[in-house]
């Protein structure tokens, strides 16, 4: 595979804004750019988009029960299929569904955020991922849920011009917000910019400080120390029982810490290098909820197979956005690593 297929999602490009001391926006060129969002008590509906390789579509329900679905270029016939996971439980299948994530992607009457992709080629079936975070009943005492799915469009004939939700939203802070991104683009007003970028340097912490208040948050890390331990994460100072996540590793059955006075970049020891990728949607009267996937190097060389890390993630608090992110090595220190935060509203 060819660097510009992953420049996407590995943030590759050159084309994520930096936020100069000035307030400006920074370099860099093709990046993910907005084209468009709908919000509101409403079907949420984008169109006349443009023609893009690659779609990012963010999802946020506050609450209310409908479907986080999509519907493509108004098309509601028997042209979808989906294999999915609900809480790391075996996978389904489901053939000639008519939406794309199948019928009625959601948890309930919970707050809830998806990350989708959609890789958009018109002679092509599209081909698109998801992964769905659910908040659960309130409060850090009960862990999020996680969902999981892959589905496919059949049509062979048209590029992607419209994107629905296949439910109508209840709650007036509902939004979906489409990016587009094409490894030929040039310009410079991309949807990303770059909130804070911390290297380590000594001790068991890095810290981005004080960083501005956005509500989509895309956070980066690479994690190493010279014995095993866990990396946490700590939100604007706050070490109370406010924290909860629900993991699964290497496929095994899903696991569920609550009421932690840390969150969780790692659940494993990172004595091998761990690199971590992280969304959050980060509505200050909301809890904080993300999705999170780790991988960890395990012993160096071809023979050794590195380990995979799938989890969820929720801060109760429903008072602020977050505005300060500390990754803190549970008993040790580092001996090297990053940490990289993006923003958008």
């Amino acid at each position: 595979m060819s660097l510009p297929y992953l420049q996407p999602y590995l943030g590759l490009s050159n084309g994520l804004n930096t936020l100069h001391a000035a307030g400006g926006p920074g370099g860099g060129v093709g990046g993910w750019i907005e084209l468009g969002r709908s919000s509101g008590a409403v079907q949420l509906d984008v169109s006349s988009l443009p023609n893009k390789r690659y779609y990012m579509i963010l999802t946020h329900k506050p609450s209310g029960s409908a479907g986080m679905g999509n519907y493509l270029n108004g098309d509601t016939g028997s042209n979808y299929a989906s294999r999915y996971s609900s809480g790391g439980g075996a996978d389904t299948t489901g053939t000639g569904q008519t939406a794309l994530f199948g019928a009625g992607i959601y948890f309930g009457d919970y707050n809830e955020f998806m990350v989708s992709y959609i890789a958009n080629y018109s002679s092509k079936e599209k081909l698109a991922m998801m992964h769905l975070v659910g908040g659960n009943t309130t409060g850090a005492g009960n862990a999020p849920q996680r969902f999981e799915d892959v589905s496919k469009w059949a049509n062979t004939s048209n590029a992607i011009n419209r994107i629905q939700t296949q439910g109508t939203m209840t709650d007036a802070n509902s939004q979906m917000v489409i990016l587009g991104y094409d490894p030929l683009d040039s310009h410079t007003n991309n949807y990303w910019e770059e909130l804070a970028s911390v290297d380590w340097t000594s001790g068991n912490t890095m810290s981005t400080g004080t960083i501005p208040a956005r509500k989509y948050l895309w956070i980066q890390g690479y994690f190493k120390s010279a014995t095993p331990d866990f990396v946490k994460m700590i939100f604007n100072n706050d070490t109370g029982a406010n924290y909860s996540y629900r993991y699964n590793a290497n496929g095994g059955t899903d696991g569920t810490s609550t009421s932690l006075t840390r969150g969780a970049f790692t659940i494993s020891g990172v004595h091998s290098p761990a690199f971590t990728n992280h969304f959050f949607i980060n509505n200050a009267s909301t809890e904080k909820l993300g999705i999170s996937h780790v991988v960890h190097r395990n012993n160096t060389g071809a023979g050794n197979a590195p380990e995979r890390i799938e989890q969820v993630d929720k801060w109760s608090n429903t008072s602020n956005q977050i505005t300060r992110i500390d990754a803190i090595m549970n008993s040790g220190n580092f001996s090297a690593g990053y940490l990289r935060v993006y923003g958008a509203n």
